[in-house]
């Protein structure tokens, strides 16, 4: 059996008091040495970006805010390639079917409202992606002869 050491309450409340009276002793050190932690976690930064302990001396650097872009960069209209792939499974009950493309092997849901009435299993299509409620999906879909 291995030996335990137990403390009772009064060994317990006698410790917790020593922790205390350490802490507020700690307390009083931080005090009259005149420096606080808040102090030691200061850090400036230069023109570069650069960080040090002591503040950086004043540049005469004249910085134009107009030329400050703070928003991202509007999107451009770019042709998008349509993508090759071949339907891989479709189910024409439920309306619902898969797309391999053919330059990776990612497959793609399709729903029948973005797809031709006569699409069918193995048929090659050229479809655009767009990102919907549980994923990408193949959308703009068109049967390849």
């Amino acid at each position: 059996m291995a030996n335990r050491i137990t403390t009772g309450k009064r060994d317990r409340e006698k410790l917790k008091e020593q922790k205390r009276k350490e802490k507020l002793q700690k307390k009083e050190e931080r005090k009259i040495g005149g420096k606080s932690s808040f102090e030691d976690m200061i850090a400036y930064t230069d023109e570069n970006g650069q960080l040090h302990s002591t503040p950086p001396e004043k540049s005469n650097t004249v910085i134009d805010v107009a030329n400050i872009l703070i928003s991202t960069p509007k999107q451009e209209d770019v042709e998008i390639e349509p993508f090759k792939g071949r339907v891989e499974f479709f189910n024409d009950q439920k309306g619902y079917g898969f797309i391999k493309d053919l330059s990776s092997t990612d497959k793609y849901f399709f729903h029948i409202s973005s797809a031709p009435e006569m699409i069918k299993e193995g048929d090659n299509v050229t479809f655009e992606i767009e990102r919907g409620t549980r994923g990408i999906n193949a959308v703009r879909i068109s049967i390849i002869n």
